[in-house]
């Protein structure tokens, strides 16, 4: 569905309704494609079984160097440096 951007303006809430329903809302601005509104990706859980295997690479061998590099005494964010 295509809609101009003061049709956008005047049926926004409806619009972005259809839009989470599915339907991809083009924006045009003086004729030409703009924007387009599409459903946002809903978020999924996963559990650590599911995705286990992405941590199964090899240990990072610089890693125990490179922790060693930082600085990390406490300090008071607000008191003056």
């Amino acid at each position: 569905m295509d809609v101009g951007l003061r049709e956008l303006r005047q049926r926004a809430s409806e619009l972005v309704r259809r839009a989470q329903a599915g339907e991809v809302v083009t924006v045009t601005v003086s004729g030409r494609v703009a924007a387009r509104l599409v459903a946002a990706e809903r978020h999924q859980w996963r559990h650590f079984p599911d995705i286990a295997e992405l941590f199964g690479g090899p240990e990072d061998a610089d890693w125990g160097r490179d922790r060693r590099l930082l600085n990390d005494t406490p300090r008071d964010p607000w008191a003056g440096e």
